[in-house]
């Protein structure tokens, strides 16, 4: 043996001996079984103290390199392939727990899973049902559609401008005004939150919200490094998000028309007042919209429709009225706000599906998406009045709940605090899957998002009739 160890090294002597060992044994110069030399004779080689050479060893048994044998020696160990193996690998799970993303809480995991599987009857899905879905309509509207080259290449950083320009005109319906160089087209609203986080804030702003929340079941804000407050919205809440934000960068996100999980609306003074609030406090508001079109009654204003100073970042979509596979959304902001979240959507996906862009344009400037939505919300209407039969005859003595005012959700409210995960796991079990209420607020053990949107009008009757054995028993 030539090799001594380097005493000029960073690293220390014994660090050096292991290293060592370990290459002849990754090499196949000791192969599994072979003797290795006494510890005396390895001190000499490589004079160092006998001392070393023993804690050297002693740190390569432990690690499963070596083995002694009594009265023998010591010999590398049956297991050392593994164990280089496993040493060459990269320690995935210790960079999972490092990365900067906040796994999602494992029931909502659970729910990802489930929902993927053809048998189970999904209580809680916030998705329309196949059914609902317009596929034919859209199959054959792609006839009517005519593409060119740069149609279908990639989209410029903020998306279509036909799209964009179409979607101007719409919104006016809503009373918004606005132009083509103020609205950015994201894959989803989700997107657009993603693209706020780390486009807007720094580490440490406050978000705002209501509870529950959304945003509780999802982590674009918490992952970016920022602290989400709830707050009551109620007479004193211009004191209490002044004494909170301090001197914080902060926003506020609110769904004001048909609130996710809850189904709530804000009245007009409700939203008013609220601007009026955050306008003060210099307290930008995120306004997410995606469900409006599926009220059942006339529409309430959007905030954004109050907005004279680029307070408020609106966020609408076609995931949940036309088709979530579409993945087309969009924000319409100060036009600073719609460069920089472009920016950083070119870094990360290069423009939303050109195709799925032309598709929506078409829908809505042709009328085929608003007589579609007629047809729909007729149906949505149906299927939440079916529900509120169910839960009239059978859920009364055990819980409350409002009549449904459109889009798909029921918020039940059991009296006794029983939607805990045992529950969840239960009905997992036979087959029902639920959005139990502490995904949107931890400590709720009350409430269960039943939507009415997905499940089948005979699954939607059998999936309350186990749920309400199972609290029953």
């Amino acid at each position: 043996m030539k090799w001594r160890p380097n005493r000029h090294s960073h690293l220390t002597i014994q660090e050096q001996i292991v290293d060592w060992i370990k290459s002849r044994i990754e090499r196949g110069d000791w192969s599994v079984g072979t003797k290795i030399p006494t510890q005396r004779q390895l001190a000499m080689e490589f004079n160092v103290n006998r001392s070393t050479v023993q804690l050297a060893i002693d740190e390569l048994k432990a690690d499963g390199f070596l083995e002694s044998k009594m009265g023998s020696g010591v010999f590398v160990a049956n297991n050392s392939w593994n164990v280089l193996l496993d040493k060459a690998q990269p320690n995935w799970q210790q960079h999972i727990e490092s990365s900067i993303h906040k796994p999602n809480y494992h029931t909502i995991q659970l729910i990802n899973e489930y929902e993927q599987k053809n048998h189970i009857i999904r209580l809680g899905t916030g998705e329309l049902s196949p059914e609902l879905l317009p596929t034919k309509q859209i199959e054959q509207s792609l006839k009517a559609i005519s593409l060119d080259s740069k149609a279908i290449g990639y989209s410029s950083p903020q998306g279509s401008e036909k799209l964009r320009g179409i979607l101007c005109n719409y919104l006016e319906k809503r009373g918004i005004q606005t132009d083509p160089e103020n609205i950015l087209i994201v894959s989803g609203a989700l997107q657009a939150l993603q693209l706020i986080a780390i486009g807007l804030l720094e580490e440490g702003s406050i978000v705002f919200q209501e509870q529950p929340s959304y945003l509780n079941s999802i982590h674009p804000f918490q992952s970016s490094g920022m602290r989400i407050i709830s707050v009551l919205r109620d007479v004193h809440l211009a004191d209490t998000l002044r004494r909170l934000k301090r001197k914080r960068q902060s926003l506020f996100y609110c769904v004001p028309t048909l609130h996710n999980p809850t189904g709530n609306n804000w009245s007009v003074e409700e939203r008013e007042n609220f601007y009026n609030v955050c306008k003060e406090l210099q307290i930008p508001i995120i306004e997410d919209d995606v469900y409006h079109e599926l009220l059942f009654e006339s529409s309430l204003p959007a905030i954004k429709s109050f907005d004279t100073s680029g307070q408020v970042l609106y966020i609408g979509s076609v995931s949940k009225t036309l088709s979530p596979g579409l993945r087309i959304g969009w924000v319409v902001a100060p036009s600073p706000v719609v460069r920089r979240l472009a920016d950083i959507k070119m870094q990360t996906d290069y423009g939303s599906s050109a195709f799925s862009q032309e598709i929506v344009a078409h829908w809505i400037s042709s009328g085929l998406y608003e007589r579609h939505l007629i047809k729909l919300r007729e149906q949505l209407r149906k299927r939440a009045t079916f529900v509120e039969e169910i839960l009239e005859q059978q859920f009364k003595k055990i819980a409350t709940w409002k009549k449904s005012d459109g889009g798909f959700y029921i918020w039940l409210r059991f009296h006794e605090p029983i939607v805990n995960k045992t529950l969840f796991l239960n009905l997992v079990n036979q087959n029902v899957l639920i959005n139990p209420g502490y995904i949107y607020e931890t400590r709720d053990l009350h409430h269960i998002r039943i939507s009415y949107a997905y499940a089948s009008f005979e699954e939607l009757k059998e999936g309350l009739n186990i749920l309400l054995e199972l609290i029953q028993h």
